[in-house]
């Protein structure tokens, strides 16, 4: 085999593979750092003054990480359970309820918390809500719907319905009252709530730093690997042989 011939193979694998690695492992730091500074606009709109959540509709950038509350009643007709909720690796759901406020149709879903599973999942966890009215206070988030498999199940009046994402705007379409665009985390602190350990948005931080030191280190070893090669084509070209 021609030297120069057989060296064409691994210097075309190097030169896709080497910047492949490199933009996996700035793409990992890209992430860990969005997590970042995530978390930090969370922790300080979270340190202001509640924003009240009223009657009227009110866009989602009004609450976003904001510390709020609301005064009304809880609508236990159309409450979702979102499933495969690990909480200290036991499985369970999230109860998520929605909150008619006062003087008004406008409801609000409140993340009440973590509960168990339950014997099975034919058997759905019995759901204890407060009756009065109250003020429900918490942070504010922006539902993301995820990947499901399969269309989530019509929603039950009177009997809480298994999503495994929730999507709101289905959600608001079924439910027919008009709904915010957040669901309120419901303080660990608060009465009529479950288990609340909410995790933190830069959680992973540390694992995205892993994969990305991860890519470097293969970017670095095949051009190490490379050079070596290189290094053992020159030495047969020299010697006027045939590469290995």
């Amino acid at each position: 085999m021609n030297v120069r011939r057989g060296a064409l193979l691994p210097t075309l694998v190097a030169l896709l593979l080497i910047p492949v690695f490199v933009f996996l492992g700035y793409w990992q730091l890209e992430r860990a750092r969005e997590k970042r500074d995530l978390q930090a606009e969370y922790d300080r709109r979270a340190s202001q003054e509640p924003v009240r959540i009223g009657g009227e509709w009110q866009s989602a950038e009004e609450f976003q990480f904001y510390r709020v509350e609301a005064t009304g009643r809880y609508d236990t007709e159309y409450q979702i359970l979102l499933d495969n909720r690990v909480h200290r690796g036991a499985p369970g759901y999230h109860v998520l309820t929605p909150l008619r406020i006062r003087d008004s149709e406008m409801r609000v879903l409140v993340n009440r918390g973590w509960v168990p599973l339950g014997p099975d999942r034919r058997q759905l966890p019995a759901i204890e809500t407060p009756t009065d009215a109250l003020t429900v206070r918490g942070v504010a988030t922006v539902p993301h719907e995820g990947f499901t498999l399969g269309e989530p199940s019509p929603l039950t009046r009177g009997k809480p319905t298994v999503w495994q994402q929730l999507d709101l705007e289905r959600y608001t379409r079924e439910v027919g009252f008009p709904v915010q665009p957040v669901v309120v985390l419901l303080d660990p602190q608060a009465p009529g709530g479950f288990v609340r350990e909410w995790a933190r948005l830069d959680t992973g931080i540390a694992v995205h730093q892993g994969y990305a030191f991860q890519w470097f280190a293969l970017a670095a070893a095949a051009f190490v690997g490379y050079i070596a090669l290189m290094r053992r084509y020159g030495r047969r070209a020299r010697m006027g042989g045939d590469a290995p």
